[in-house]
């Protein structure tokens, strides 16, 4: 159980008011880690957590970001870091976006939204974040089981920005190995969120086709997030894990 601790450790999480990112940034704070975390739209859901995180006995605050656009990601990192004490030790890249249509349908805005966010927010982040991460730190990709397989048709664009995630995680493997930095994607099945409801016709045929029968939850998710955050998975990097029920077993 100690080397799955993070007391004394920082760590920022991205899109982290909601979902699979408000999951992680709980159970990062119950496990010790000092937590900032991201939100673009509502600062109400934000708010809530992080109030609940206090009230726990942990430590956080949220973060007004953009995942879309570089400069505001950017100087949100350097916000973060700075009301974190100076240094980082864990990243969760959660922030995405979702918007489906066929090729030749997908508009060149919802094109551009969805690289701008899932795509260039994950790298600008990352980027900014090194500068003052520390030596032995760990870099968590929330990237989808989707890079793997495109279920449905009209996911080709975010299956893209998916299967760059992948990618990007692998390569920073190895350009940060030297730092003992570990890089890893955990690649989310369906999971029940707001945003993804487990129930209705849509939900039914999901978990006819998952072995486990049911939809993931995220604080599921986020047990393997803060795994891969901690001392216990330190010779684990560059890799991708799906946590899917066994949907593409």
């Amino acid at each position: 159980m100690q080397k799955l601790d993070l007391a004394g450790k920082t760590a920022l999480v991205t899109g982290g008011s909601r979902g699979i990112g408000a999951a992680c940034a709980r159970l990062l704070a119950e496990r010790g880690a000092a937590v900032a975390l991201t939100y673009s739209k509502s600062a109400e859901p934000a708010d809530s957590l992080v109030n609940a995180i206090l009230n726990a006995g942990g430590t956080a605050f949220a973060l007004n970001v953009d995942a879309g656009d570089a400069k505001t990601v950017k100087a949100g990192v350097r916000n973060a870091v700075d009301q974190l004490g100076g240094a980082l030790d864990i990243l969760v890249n959660n922030a995405g976006l979702a918007e489906h249509g066929a090729i030749g349908v997908l508009s060149d805005q919802s094109l551009d939204r969805q690289i701008d966010v899932n795509l260039r927010g994950v790298w600008h982040t990352t980027a900014a974040a090194l500068d003052h991460f520390r030596d032995g730190g760990r870099i968590i990709n929330i990237g989808s089981f989707f890079s793997e397989r495109v279920p449905y048709p009209g996911a080709s664009a975010y299956g893209m920005t998916k299967h760059a995630v992948a990618g990007m995680t692998r390569g920073w493997a190895r350009d940060l190995a030297s730092r003992q930095i570990t890089v890893n994607c955990v690649e989310p099945g369906p999971i029940e969120t707001d945003a993804n409801p487990d129930e209705g016709a849509r939900a039914a045929a999901i978990k006819a086709a998952v072995p486990l029968g049911r939809y993931g939850q995220p604080a599921e998710v986020a047990e393997l997030v803060a795994f891969l955050a901690s001392a216990a998975a330190a010779y684990i990097t560059g890799a991708q894990i799906l946590i899917d029920g066994g949907m593409l077993a």
